[in-house]
């Protein structure tokens, strides 16, 4: 674990251990980590699965998600992300990442067809967002892999466009049992 970062709750089914008492729910920044089986709150990405923050996925299975950033690299930028709760990738066993990665693959090929993408890229980083995530994006030339080239406010009919076609490539390699309608 991270020094100073909350311990992700627990799997959904497993023992929740107590609440601590009232006096100790409020953490040093005064953040309520009792609201939550565990002691902490979802991350972003735990909200936007569970259909409380609206995303568009473009890939649904029991153990892996992957949708739209809302701050593309490029169009069609995309996170692949873990159900579970993991906060770093390093914490991951070794059948999670591997599902990760083979989800970011299946993108990647999809990214290649619907964008004609001369390569695609892959991150994993994790500042943002404290649950583990693989950001991918189709690309051109090595200027696409500047991070700071994101678009802050991106189109929502060409996000829209981008998930269609994302989802039409990856329904016609074979995946439309994990594709969202």
């Amino acid at each position: 674990m991270t020094p100073g970062r909350p311990v992700p709750p627990p799997l959904r089914g497993a023992v929740a251990l107590p609440s601590p008492a009232p006096d100790e729910a409020a953490g040093a920044d005064g953040v309520d980590t009792a609201a939550t089986p565990g002691g902490t709150m979802p991350t972003l990405f735990t909200k936007i699965i569970d259909g409380e923050i609206p995303g568009r996925f473009v890939w649904q299975d029991e153990d892996v998600v992957a949708f739209l950033t809302i701050a593309p690299i490029t169009p069609g930028h995309t996170l692949v992300v873990p159900r579970r709760e993991i906060e770093h990738w390093l914490e991951a066993d070794a059948g999670t990442l591997a599902r990760v990665m083979a989800v970011a693959q299946a993108v990647g090929r999809a990214q290649e067809k619907a964008f004609g993408a001369r390569r695609v890229g892959v991150l994993l980083e994790g500042y943002e967002v404290p649950h583990l995530h693989v950001h991918v994006w189709p690309t051109q030339s090595p200027d696409d892999f500047d991070v700071r080239r994101v678009d802050h406010a991106p189109d929502p009919a060409a996000m829209d466009s981008a998930a269609d076609a994302l989802r039409a490539a990856l329904r016609d390699a074979g995946h439309g049992d994990s594709v969202p309608q």
